[in-house]
């Protein structure tokens, strides 16, 4: 079994529980299992943080503003192969890209506001849920 992070971004979040429900069902009827969950407001630190290697690129502090303007789901996830089977659940990074039935392409609005995060590789899955999750 391999885990991965998953979150659930702020629009999301604000959207309702509904939104927030429908996004999990599809994790879960994906053959995820949920081995934490927490919604929690993260902080300015931490974030900078968690995308840290984007410090140097010029969208870095408005991804920052927006992972900091309202409370996340953040969700560790278990499965074999969880860090790919996520990311291609997603689908692309913006949600004009994605393909049709990811959760970017049901639930983002834009480049900017995609609806999730995923950890893109295992490194990256242990570092971030090391970060959330201690």
């Amino acid at each position: 079994m391999q885990q991965t992070y998953f979150m659930i971004k702020p629009e999301i979040v604000a959207a309702g529980d509904q939104k927030v429900g429908a996004i999990l069902s599809i994790v879960n009827a994906s053959g995820f299992r949920v081995t934490g969950l927490e919604m929690r407001q993260l902080d300015r630190p931490l974030v900078e943080d968690f995308y840290g290697e984007h410090r140097e690129r010029p969208f870095f502090g408005d991804l920052v503003e927006y992972i900091t303007s309202g409370p996340v789901v953040c969700i560790r996830l278990e499965r074999e192969d969880a860090v790919s089977r996520l990311r291609e659940l997603i689908g692309a990074t913006n949600p004009a890209e994605a393909a049709t039935g990811t959760i970017r392409f049901l639930y983002g609005e834009s480049l900017s506001n995609n609806a999730v995060h995923a950890s893109a590789n295992t490194e990256d899955a242990a570092r971030e849920l090391d970060l959330i999750f201690g």
